[in-house]
């Protein structure tokens, strides 16, 4: 097991299938939470997710195994008439590896254990030889029936958040071996063949347990250089971090993590923890199947307003509106005329001007989320500007317009979407440089014309989704979501698309 906890990491490790489907099964696998904190996502992975991610620890095994190795198989026999007999086997190369039956399940309070039965081992090998004063080398076919297989891989965590593995335990054994020689005086020594069997099956034993090691030790190392936080863009990271122990039962692995946003290059200990999130003991009737998920998530509504924060800060939520990007058929037009209606000194100060319009968040947008539906709260800015022909802008008033809508997010295949709804909408004048705004008027026509095109503007492409990301190859698959008093439950099968 690893001792020091690494540094943080800011950087993506690589590595082979694997390494993704174990970080994978480790980051979605309720814990006990450490020095008060709670998470802001919790999972579950089920024994059917283990079933399905049996075939990628055969792939891995068989990356392993399937290569040359370094074995300084070195002895020497003494037999009458014949004298002494010393051999050496510097390297072996393995070429077959059949695993016929093969299962991965949960180790309570450890990991996972995978075991093999009846497998079968093909490899060849050069072999040096020598008897009295002669000389020989050649080659050898060996092949190795009835091999059993079973290696226990301990899970955990680190200071830092890190997923760790260690080898907890590895046993091998094959009953029946056959070789043959071949090249130089292979003839004789095939007679001794019978000879050589013991040494060479014990030392074939100790050898595949050895490279399951490396394997291992290699997994470690990539793991201990893992980001914990993730850069997502410009403007946030998100911290990934493992939070107490992976909680392993005979029938699950449960796991938690952080799930919290950051501005972008900073990832730092939050002062405060959002509320407890649990699973539930049984599926709501929206998520029920013929058969228990693969992977059984919940992301606590804590995700969503850390991330809104983290916008916040960080100065991303403006944005410019032009009197030229509004259709022409919203009721109300960015140019003095139209405004004038609300502000009679504005179009007769500037007449037949255009306008634009800069929106800002002057409070972080509030998200909670209920089994009805998702709720949010929006607080923004408005400071409308007169447009001069030499593009000089002339503040004109500022606005503060709150808004609140309701929500209902849809996972669909490995898009995930949705539907949005106005429920409510104010306007207050702040400041003003062109006399008093008729805020109420104002107000009416605004939620009108979101009502006509904004939301189902906003509809349209939300209902379309955006995709989910895929982690070399693994999507969800027929996933199902609920909403849940303070977060959303996701409970999803995963395919494999090569």
């Amino acid at each position: 097991m690893s001792s020091a906890p690494a540094s943080r990491s800011w950087h993506h490790p690589q590595g082979t299938r694997w390494r993704a489907w174990l970080c994978l099964l480790l980051l979605l696998t309720p814990c006990v939470p450490v020095a008060g904190t709670n998470p802001g996502v919790r999972a579950r992975l089920s024994r059917r997710a283990l079933e399905f991610g049996r075939r990628f620890g055969l792939e891995q095994l068989q990356s392993l195994l399937l290569k040359e190795h370094e074995l300084n198989l070195r002895g020497s026999y003494v037999r009458p008439l014949l004298g002494t007999f010393s051999y050496a086997v510097p390297r072996i190369r393995v070429h077959e590896l059949q695993m016929n039956d093969s299962a991965l399940g949960f180790v309570e309070d450890v990991g996972l254990k995978l075991t093999l039965q009846r497998a079968r081992l093909g490899l060849s090998a050069d072999w040096e030889a020598q008897m009295g004063a002669l000389q020989d080398k050649g080659s050898i076919e060996v092949q190795m029936n009835d091999l059993a297989m079973e290696v226990v891989l301990g899970v955990g965590v680190d200071g830092d958040g890190r997923p760790v593995v260690w080898n907890s335990s590895c046993d091998t054994h094959g009953t029946h071996l056959h070789m043959e020689f071949h090249s130089g005086h292979s003839w004789l020594y095939n007679l001794l063949a019978p000879l050589l069997q013991r040494s060479l099956r014990k030392e074939l034993n100790k050898q595949l347990c050895l490279e399951l090691r490396r394997g291992i030790l290699r997994l470690e190392d990539a793991l201990k250089r893992m980001a914990v936080c993730t850069q997502l863009d410009h403007f946030v990271t998100i911290d990934h971090s493992l939070l107490g122990q992976p909680a392993v039962t005979a029938q699950h692995g449960d796991v938690a993590l952080k799930g919290e946003f950051f501005r972008a290059g900073m990832c730092q200990q939050r002062p405060s923890s959002p509320v407890p999130l649990a699973l539930p003991g049984a599926l709501p009737a929206a998520l029920r199947a013929e058969q228990e998920p693969m992977v059984l998530l919940a992301v606590s509504e804590f995700v969503a307003n850390s991330a809104a924060s983290a916008y916040f800060r960080a100065g991303a939520l403006r944005r410019s509106i032009a009197s030229s990007t509004l259709p022409r058929r919203f009721p109300l037009q960015l140019t003095t005329k139209s405004i004038g209606g609300f502000s009679p000194q504005l179009q007769e100060l500037y007449p037949d001007q255009p306008m634009e319009l800069h929106l800002s968040a002057r409070r972080q947008p509030q998200l909670s989320c209920h089994p009805s539906a998702l709720h949010g709260t929006l607080f923004t800015s408005a400071e409308a500007f007169v447009v001069l022909p030499n593009a000089t802008r002339v503040p004109a008033f500022l606005l503060n317009i709150d808004a609140n809508v309701t929500g209902k997010p849809t996972i669909t295949g490995n898009r995930l979407g949705g539907t949005v709804s106005l429920t409510g909408l104010s306007v207050a004048q702040v400041t003003s440089h062109m006399g008093p705004v008729e805020v109420k008027k104002l107000e009416t026509l605004l939620k009108f014309g979101l009502w006509l095109f904004g939301v189902p503007w906003a509809n349209k492409r939300l209902r379309a989704g955006v995709p989910l990301p895929a982690l070399h190859g693994l999507s969800l698959h027929n996933p199902r979501l609920s909403l849940q008093e303070g977060f959303v439950l996701i409970a999803t099968d995963l395919q494999y698309k090569t």
